[in-house]
């Protein structure tokens, strides 16, 4: 039997709200969204790049955005030590290289993720500040952070859309 990306129900993002409700409401949305491009592929047509001269598959999103999640939440804002599966100073992009990924692997790792920033951001200010890792060492709120992956996940969730159209003609939602 051959493995496919488990089907999903998404949620509406919320109407109405206070501010901590409609940001975590429409960053699930988008994460779901994420997930909803991949639902029913095979772990080949995840890996199944976009269009030539780009590599970018929807498992390289997923893996992208499992990294991003670790580092804002967990590395940055929770000042957690952040074992990364796919970056390495040798090769910083390699969580898009999906050539001999295991997307049932890179699916649990992205839930997991997934869980662990939603568990550094649990109960925590959004006017909470940190200062950046890295040489640049600006200061950012969580709520920035918030702001930041919403952003980030609706410009992926764009790549994600035209990616899923390319193999099997599914588009929208």
């Amino acid at each position: 039997m051959t493995w496919r990306a488990p089907q999903i129900t998404r949620s509406d993002a919320p109407f109405v709200g206070d501010e901590r409700t409609m940001l975590d409401g429409w960053l699930d949305y988008h994460r779901q969204t994420l997930l909803l491009k991949c639902a029913g592929l095979t772990a080949e047509q995840l890996r199944t790049p976009s269009v030539e001269p780009s590599g970018l598959s929807l498992l390289g999103l997923v893996r992208h955005l499992a990294e991003v999640e670790a580092w804002w939440f967990r590395e940055c804002f929770a000042g957690q030590r952040v074992d990364y599966p796919y970056f390495t100073p040798e090769n910083p992009d390699a969580d898009h290289d999906v050539s001999t990924a295991d997307a049932e692997a890179d699916l649990a790792v992205y839930h997991r993720e997934v869980g662990l920033a939603r568990a550094a951001a649990a109960g925590r200010s959004l006017d909470e500040t940190f200062t950046e890792v890295g040489p640049k060492q600006r200061t950012f709120s969580l709520r920035w952070v918030y702001l930041h992956m919403i952003e980030e996940y609706a410009r992926h969730n764009g790549h994600a859309d035209l990616i899923r159209e390319r193999i099997d003609g599914v588009t929208g939602e």
